[in-house]
Order: structure tokens, then C-alpha cells, then sequence
């Protein structure tokens, strides 16, 4: 198969990408220079919940999967966009905007909640998200869906009140993908969404480069 169309879904990572309160801030820096050493070599710290980025049930879960236990196959597959556009600040994603996309869910769909929030990345306002409703959650789980990403800093309530999608979620060894960009130009049906993590043995989450890819 070829390429027809190829989309960047990720939030670049530098020190003013967003980060939810309290998480470590990106902090990339030279550790060698082609000045002084002949080759560059860049020391990057943040933490593993930075920048477009996927959560493993370990995060919320004692005793849930960690990254590496995740299979690989949850990262990548057929997307739904759920079109969500339209919230107002700390407003649901409600089962009336979800109803018309349930049928189309099977095992291996990763949904894909359309808020249109990543346009306020950089702003105050970025913090003030639209959120999933636990209900909207509990539908797409019965339906076999273990994947879900959102284009916003958090899947919950942006008051940090209720962590009930993470809860339900995770607690089903699902994973979670926020800060995802560029949802809006996924204008074709039926796109493969790639968002591998990176290797990190025992981790709870992960940085990640999603794309959503057309094939001709």
C-alpha cells in the first residue's frame, strides 16, 4: 500500500509546551556542541507524561499493566473521530454527541475525541479543556474499545474534580493519549492512527509521534 495522506498529530516538545499542574517541566539543553566537542548531543528532561503522550493503566492502576506490557497493536489501528467541536470551557463530551459514533466501534478502534482545544495550546485557556463524560467511557468500553485520545491536556475534568475516565480506562488495561494536535485535518475516512511510545520498561507512560495516515 501506498501514502495518500500523511497528518502530524503531535504537540512538539519544547520548554513552553503545557504540562498538567505539578508534572515536571521539558527542559532541552546542549550536553555537547560541535564547537566544542565535534558533534552535538542534547541532554533532554521531562517527564513521561509531556507533550502529545500516551498513559498505561500503571499510571492510575498499583497493579495495572505497565508500558511495556501494553501490546503494541493498542497504538496503532483504525480511527474514529468523534466530533466534539463546539464545547464550551470544562463542558462533557456527552453520550448525545458520542450516540451516532458507538455503532462503528469494534475491538482495535481507536477513538479519537475531536474537542478542538490544541488551537489554545500555549494559553490559559489550554487548562480550561472540554472533558469525556464517564458515561460516553463505559459505552465505548462495552464495545470492545481499549484506545482512546483527545486533543486537549486531559481526558477529565480540567478542575482536576473527578479522574473517572482514567479510572475506567486504565482500570480496563486501556490506554489514554492526550495533547494530541491537528484533529481537524483528518478530513478522510477510516484513518490509521500510529502513536508508538517510546521503551521504557516498568514506566507509566510515554511520549509519543502519532500521525494519521490516508492510504492510497
Amino acid at each position: 500500500m501506498n501514502i495518500k495522506t500523511l497528518i502530524d498529530l503531535t504537540m512538539p516538545i519544547t520548554a513552553q509546551t503545557p504540562v498538567y499542574p505539578g508534572d515536571p517541566k521539558p527542559k532541552i539543553e546542549p550536553a555537547a556542541t560541535f564547537a566544542q566537542d565535534g558533534y552535538h548531543v542534547s541532554r533532554l528532561v521531562l517527564g513521561s507524561h509531556s507533550g502529545t503522550h500516551v498513559d498505561a493503566p500503571f499510571h492510575f492502576c498499583e497493579h495495572g499493566w505497565r508500558l511495556d506490557d501494553v501490546p503494541l497493536t493498542y497504538f496503532l489501528g483504525r480511527g474514529i473521530v468523534i466530533d466534539a467541536t463546539g464545547k464550551a470551557e470544562g463542558e462533557a463530551v456527552t453520550m448525545a454527541d458520542a450516540a451516532p459514533y458507538i455503532p462503528k466501534l469494534s475491538p482495535g478502534t481507536i477513538v479519537l475525541f475531536h474537542t478542538g482545544w490544541s488551537q489554545y495550546a500555549g494559553t490559559k485557556r489550554y487548562f480550561r479543556h472540554p472533558y469525556v463524560a464517564p458515561d460516553v467511557i463505559e459505552a465505548m468500553l462495552g464495545r470492545g474499545v481499549r484506545t482512546f485520545f483527545i486533543d486537549a491536556l486531559n481526558i477529565d475534568p480540567p478542575d482536576g474534580s473527578s479522574f473517572r475516565a482514567h479510572e475506567l480506562i486504565l482500570g480496563a488495561n486501556g490506554v489514554i493519549g492526550e495533547n494530541f494536535v491537528n484533529f481537524e485535518r483528518i478530513d478522510f475516512d477510516d484513518p490509521y492512527i500510529i502513536a508508538l511510545p517510546l521503551s521504557l520498561p516498568g514506566c507509566d507512560g510515554s511520549p509519543v509521534r502519532a500521525v494519521a495516515v490516508q492510504w492510497a
